[in-house]
């Protein structure tokens, strides 16, 4: 993630990280809107618009600049499947979801020259398993297969406690929308926040899965790190 920056109350800024990027426009709107992190999903087993196949991945997190987090989102089965992925890929950084016991992903990250971002479930009671093989814990809600971008919340509450717990960085994701990211950060005062559908573009009533609504994601950015949204 970027340096950290300080509110005037001295209070570290909340990070934020855009996923589920399938397109150069869309990538270029995140970074321009100041999000520290753009998220690229490939290589899960669940049907989402939000993947992109490894060539693509490859392609939207090398166009990722300087001073900008290009994370590579991903549910691998196996040690070897997410390093063989990161090999092609080259983020910045890996987030994992699903699939690996706590031991394999202390492996991985032994494997990895990124940080390694560790998704869990909200409601899970082992959650410090899984962060002490973790550079930063994501807590979202997820749904039946170990994936996110539900759309849902979760217990806020409950998430500050596990903030309060642990000594890892934790993101929070699941549901998150620029008219309630303000909220979210103030009660659960999270290192860093993440969304995807609460972004995305909205055609007839219908979310278009996999596009970014550019003007969303500048008020979610303002919103999550109490800026001002720019022009």
């Amino acid at each position: 993630m970027s340096d950290a920056s300080h509110t005037e109350s001295g209070r570290s800024a909340t990070r934020v990280k855009v996923c589920g990027v399938t397109r150069e426009s869309d990538r270029e709107a995140v970074v321009a809107a100041g999000a520290d992190a753009v998220g690229v999903v490939s290589d899960v087993p669940v049907d989402t618009p939000r993947e992109v196949d490894a060539d693509t991945a490859a392609d939207l997190l090398a166009g990722v600049p300087p001073l900008v987090t290009g994370v590579l989102v991903t549910m691998p089965t196996t040690v070897e499947a997410a390093v063989g992925l990161v090999e092609d890929a080259e983020p910045d950084a890996v987030q994992v979801h699903g699939g690996l016991s706590p031991g394999e992903l202390g492996a991985l990250s032994r494997r990895l020259s990124q940080d390694l971002v560790v998704a869990v479930d909200a409601g899970a009671d082992d959650v410090r398993d899984y962060a002490d093989a973790a550079d930063a814990l994501l807590v979202d809600s997820v749904d039946a297969a170990g994936g996110g971008g539900t759309g849902e919340t979760h217990d806020w509450e409950r998430t500050r406690e596990i903030v309060a717990d642990l000594d890892v960085p934790v993101i929070l994701a699941g549901g998150l929308t620029p008219d309630n990211v303000a909220a979210a950060v103030e009660t659960v005062d999270p290192f860093g926040v993440d969304v995807a559908t609460g972004v995305e573009r909205v055609e007839g009533g219908e979310r278009v899965g996999g596009e970014k609504d550019h003007e969303a994601v500048r008020e979610f950015v303002a919103a999550a790190t109490r800026r001002e949204v720019a022009a």
